[in-house]
C-alpha cells in the first residue's frame, strides 16, 4: 500500500505504562480521511477508532506541527510518481485554476471582492491533461490569480516518467484572462513552456473551455471532500494538509480504477 511507504507504523504504547493510548500514524491517517471526506468535526469521530479517539486530533496537530510538511508532501509525490510510472500522466496540456473557499479566521485568509468582501480562502492548483494535481497551494482570496502561477509552476516536484528521466514542467499551459501579463508570459517562454492566455478585451476565455474544463472537473473533485466546502480550520497547515490529501486520493482513485 502507498500510504505505508510514507507512514510506517510507530509505537503508540507509552514506555512506562498507563495513561491514555496515543493514536498512532495510521489511525490519525485515516481519522484525516473521515473528517476529510465526511466534513464532520474532530469530536464528532465515530466510536469505531476505539480508545484513542479523543488523541486523534491531538495526534494530527503534532503531526502537522513538526511532520506534515515531509508527510503530506511525500505521500502525494508517491502518488504521481506511481501513476507517472504507469503512464497516466498527460504533460502535453496542462490547466491551471484558482476555487475560493468561505473561511472563518486563520492565516492565509483575505476577502473575495467578487463575493462582497466576505473572508474566504482561495485554493489554487495545476492539473495535467487528464484532470490530476499536479500541484496545488492556499492563499488569501484577495491575492490575485497572476501572484499565484510561478509558485504553482515551481511546486511541481520532478515526477517519474515511463521511460526516461523525471519530469517537472508541462509542455503547453492555458490559462484565462487573469493571467493576462508579458512577463507571466516571458517568464513561461523562457523555462520553454508555451502558453496560451486569454487576452482582455481581444478574445473570450471561454474559447479555451475545450482546453480548461479538466481542472474545472478536478475543482469539482475537490468538492467531494466535504471539509473543502468551508474553510473550518484555523491553522493554515491544518486547511494544506487536507487539500494535499485530497489530491492524493484523487490521484490514488485513478491508480485504483
Amino acid at each position: 500500500m502507498l500510504f505505508r511507504q510514507v507512514v510506517p507504523a510507530t509505537e503508540v504504547r507509552r514506555p512506562q505504562g498507563g495513561g491514555r493510548r496515543r493514536a498512532g500514524d495510521r489511525e490519525t491517517l485515516v481519522a484525516i480521511i473521515f473528517v476529510a471526506m465526511s466534513g464532520c468535526a474532530w469530536r464528532q469521530l465515530p466510536p469505531v477508532f476505539g480508545p484513542a479517539r479523543p488523541t486523534v486530533y491531538r495526534r494530527f496537530a503534532q503531526w502537522s506541527r513538526e511532520r506534515v510538511r515531509r508527510v503530506r508532501a511525500r505521500l502525494h509525490r508517491v502518488v504521481l510518481d506511481e501513476l507517472g510510472a504507469r503512464g497516466e500522466l498527460d504533460w502535453s496540456r496542462c490547466a491551471i485554476d484558482s476555487v475560493s473557499v468561505r473561511a472563518a479566521k486563520g492565516p492565509l485568509t483575505g476577502p473575495n471582492p467578487p463575493d462582497r468582501g466576505k473572508p474566504e480562502s482561495k485554493i489554487r492548483l495545476i492539473t495535467d491533461r487528464n484532470g490530476l494535481p499536479l500541484s496545488l497551494g492556499v492563499s488569501g482570496a484577495n491575492m490575485h490569480d497572476s501572484l499565484g502561477l510561478k509558485p504553482l509552476v515551481r511546486g511541481i516536484p520532478p515526477i517519474r516518467s515511463r521511460r526516461g528521466p523525471r519530469r517537472r514542467r508541462p509542455a503547453k499551459l492555458p490559462a484565462d484572462k487573469g493571467y493576462d501579463y508579458d512577463h507571466l508570459r516571458r517568464w513561461l517562454r523562457k523555462r520553454g513552456i508555451r502558453h496560451r492566455i486569454a487576452r482582455k478585451g481581444i478574445e473570450s476565455s471561454t474559447r479555451l473551455g475545450r482546453h480548461r474544463w479538466v481542472v474545472e472537473r478536478t475543482v469539482s473533485w475537490l468538492a467531494g471532500c466535504r471539509c473543502l466546502h468551508r474553510r473550518y480550520e484555523r491553522k493554515a497547515e491544518h486547511l494544506l494538509a487536507f487539500v494535499d490529501m485530497a489530491a492524493a486520493l484523487i490521484g490514488y482513485r485513478r491508480l485504483s480504477s
